[in-house]
């Protein structure tokens, strides 16, 4: 889900956006706070009928901003755990493999049509790897802890961010869910002067709240969590990944957000031959041409990635 306010942390502007909860029930969570400098950011799940009413259209206008003709992704996984093996398990080897294979895809291309004040996205991305930062890692109640863990890492490993202003940092801690309302976020700031957009996620294995429910047997179901909120959050990302926003809907929905725990196919196969389940993606031209699949106000818009 999306937190929309402007605030300030560290003197970088940052747009805050998490996923909602699944649940066997198709419940969602109606508000998230988060407390932030200027006060309280609440996710849009109450406003998300507001889209869906007949008089308005529940397509995502153009807001002025940028979009990310590209990404250069780095993983970051943060917390004691990813030095234990048994933890670690297959996420880092799948994880790695998901943002490889994400280039040149199809799924890649559902987010394709968008453009911005600096180009048009493209189904082109490259990935540079991980950093692994065995330290204690942090929740995700607060964006500015998230960015400095993004600097902190590249400082720690000498590494600059990417000076396009392309470069996506997802950073995996090993911190689980609680009580919070959301799976993941992503959310945008600077690094020594530079603008990155950086990702939270928790610590999902065992949580049914944001499973994906993947019954191919591919992936362990902590992978399959994580790749299917993956999904969402770097689709977002290229879309609407910095103030003043690029696109979004009338109630602030972005284009993962829109088709959030909804499937269009059992399995999305990637470029590089792996395979995954993934929520679609919506699409403007989808939805105005009368294809896709329905969302879950019904509304057909969403491309699976096959």
């Amino acid at each position: 889900m999306k937190r929309r306010p402007l605030i300030v942390l560290a003197g970088a502007a940052v747009l805050a956006v998490t996923v909602p909860i699944a649940s066997s029930s198709a419940a969602r969570p109606t508000v998230v706070a988060d407390p932030v400098a200027h006060g309280q950011i609440h996710a849009k799940d109450a406003r998300f009928a507001k889209a869906a009413r007949p008089s308005r259209t529940p397509n995502m206008t153009y807001h002025g901003g940028v979009i990310m003709p590209t990404a250069t992704s780095t993983a970051i996984f943060w917390g004691p755990s990813w030095s234990n093996s048994t933890f670690v398990g297959d996420k880092i080897t799948g994880l790695d493999s998901w943002y490889t294979g994400q280039s040149g895809s199809n799924y890649a291309r559902t987010s394709d049509e968008y453009t911005g004040s600096n180009g048009q996205v493209g189904a082109t991305l490259s990935h540079t790897g991980h950093i692994i930062d065995a330290s204690t890692a942090s929740g995700g109640g607060s964006t500015s802890v998230i960015l400095n863990e993004v600097a902190r890492a590249l400082a720690a490993n000498n590494q600059k961010p990417d000076p396009s202003g392309n470069g996506y940092y997802p950073v995996y801690t090993d911190v689980k869910r609680g009580s919070a309302q959301y799976c993941a976020w992503h959310s945008s700031g600077t690094v020594s002067g530079v603008r990155v957009e950086f990702a939270f996620f928790f610590n999902l294995d065992g949580d049914a709240g944001c499973d994906p429910q993947d019954s191919s047997g591919l992936h362990s179901q902590g992978l399959a969590a994580l790749a299917n909120v993956t999904a969402h959050e770097l689709s977002e990302a290229r879309s609407d990944p910095a103030s003043p926003g690029a696109w979004y809907d009338g109630s602030g929905a972005e284009n993962g957000d829109k088709c959030a725990w909804t499937f269009g196919a059992p399995l999305v196969t990637f470029s590089n031959g792996s395979r995954w389940k993934l929520q679609g993606e919506w699409s403007n031209a989808a939805y105005t041409g009368g294809t896709g699949y329905p969302n879950s106000s019904g509304q057909k818009g969403c491309l699976s990635g096959l």
